[in-house]
Formats: C-alpha cells, sequence, structure tokens
C-alpha cells in the first residue's frame, strides 16, 4: 500500500522526535500548515493570519554548510511540486536556505542527517 503525504510527514516526524536526543535541534523541525482541505471560514481565517500558499511543508530553523535553514516540501510517491511550491523553493534558497522535495519520508531523514552533520 502506497503511503500520503500525510503518513511520510507523519513517519518523518516520529523519527526526528525519536532522535531528538540525539540530536537536540530536532526538538524545533516544525510543521508549516499551509495545505489540506478546509473549509471557507477556516481558509478566511488562516489567510488573515498569514497563511501562504506555496509554503514548504517543514522546516528546521538550524543554520549549517553555509544555510540559514533547511525546507522540506513532503510529497506522496507520485505528488507533483506546484509552481507556487517551486517558487517559494527559489526564492528560499536564493535567500540562504536549503530546499528540497522528498516523496518518501525516508529521504527526507537522509537530507536532515545530512544537514546535521
Amino acid at each position: 500500500m502506497k503511503k500520503t503525504e500525510h503518513q511520510h510527514q507523519a513517519a518523518l516526524i516520529t523519527w526526528a522526535n525519536a532522535m531528538s536526543g540525539l540530536h537536540p535541534e530536532l526538538r524545533w523541525l516544525h510543521a508549516i500548515p499551509n495545505g489540506g482541505q478546509r473549509n471557507v471560514i477556516t481558509g478566511v481565517k488562516l489567510k488573515a493570519e498569514g497563511v501562504k500558499a506555496g509554503v514548504s511543508d517543514l522546516f528546521l530553523p538550524v543554520a549549517r554548510h553555509g544555510y540559514h535553514g533547511l525546507y522540506i516540501e513532503m510529497k506522496a510517491e507520485k505528488g507533483r511540486t506546484r509552481p507556487n511550491q517551486l517558487e517559494f523553493m527559489g526564492f528560499v534558497t536564493g535567500e540562504g536556505y536549503k530546499a528540497v522535495v522528498c516523496h518518501d519520508w525516508t529521504v527526507a531523514r537522509d537530507e536532515i542527517q545530512w544537514y546535521l552533520k
């Protein structure tokens, strides 16, 4: 059975929580809830609060390898990156952040492990 984007992201967070003793920085890996289905009222409230379409799913606010932090866009195995997501990733890359798209939680895990070295 193929995993959903939610399942991949939840698995990554479970791993990060388990590894936070070894890498305390992982305590600060957090989700940015910009996606998902919402009713109109919730969507209006979130937009008023600053939610922006295209912002990556996860952020690790840790400086390493000359980057200011790591943005991760999670996708299901066959998920496609939308134009506004690519635009966001291009922008933050230009501002000195690392940004990656991961189609499996283990790929995201490997990116984080490399990043924290």
